[in-house]
């Protein structure tokens, strides 16, 4: 991935310092710094005016890395602010690195799901664009508006490529069945990733999201 550095970072670790960090730091002290990190973001973002800063903040992993962004927040607790921030941003880098894939799940598993689909609030019928600008959208969202509303889009997102995976693998099953249990266990995920999502968003409304 490109490894450009911006300017005018927003408030977080230099990847070079968390690189080095990571090696040696036991695990309490690596989750102190995963919530402080997530917790510098999100307040930078809220407080900012300039719509510059949110947009690399969207863009985060496009500038840094995943791999930056997972030694930070990957081991995080699901029920906790940076585990939702790394799961969105995961949700957003298969966007945009498999958005043909996406669509295809999206499109098996909308109409299975109309709840999903008016919570996450794609057009109907979908374009691939229009996926690329809601994983965008719930970025965004999480900076910028109603944080705990962006996890539900998410969460909802994440049911819809569930049910989508689900129907593929079926579809699949006889002409592929490895590869048909590899979707499966893909559903599955996504159903779970779906459902902390949600719960994590029913803690931000509880003020209990750190």
């Amino acid at each position: 991935m490109d490894d450009h550095r911006v300017p005018r970072r927003p408030a977080m670790l230099d990847p070079r310092d968390a690189e080095a960090l990571t090696g040696e730091l036991d695990p309490a002290m690596r989750d102190e710094v995963a919530h402080v990190t997530a917790r510098i973001l999100v307040d930078r973002a809220r407080t900012t005016e300039d719509p510059a800063v949110v947009d690399r903040l969207v863009r985060l992993v496009e500038h840094e890395g995943l791999d930056t962004v997972a030694e930070l927040w990957a081991d995080a607790a699901p029920s906790s602010l940076p585990g939702a921030l790394w799961r969105i941003y995961v949700l957003r880098e298969w966007v945009r690195r498999d958005l043909q894939t996406i669509a295809l799940r999206y499109r098996l598993g909308v109409a299975a799901a109309p709840v999903s689909e008016a919570v996450a609030g794609v057009p109907s019928p979908p374009e691939p664009a229009d996926l690329r600008q809601l994983a965008d959208a719930v970025l965004s969202g999480v900076f910028t508006g109603d944080l705990a509303v962006a996890l539900e889009r998410a969460g909802a997102f994440c049911r819809i490529l569930s049910t989508g995976a689900a129907f593929d693998a079926d579809a699949r099953e006889s002409a592929d069945p490895r590869g048909a249990s590899h979707m499966t266990h893909g559903a599955s995920s996504l159903l779970r990733t779906a459902e902390e999502l949600e719960h994590a968003a029913d803690l931000w409304r509880q003020g209990l999201l750190e």
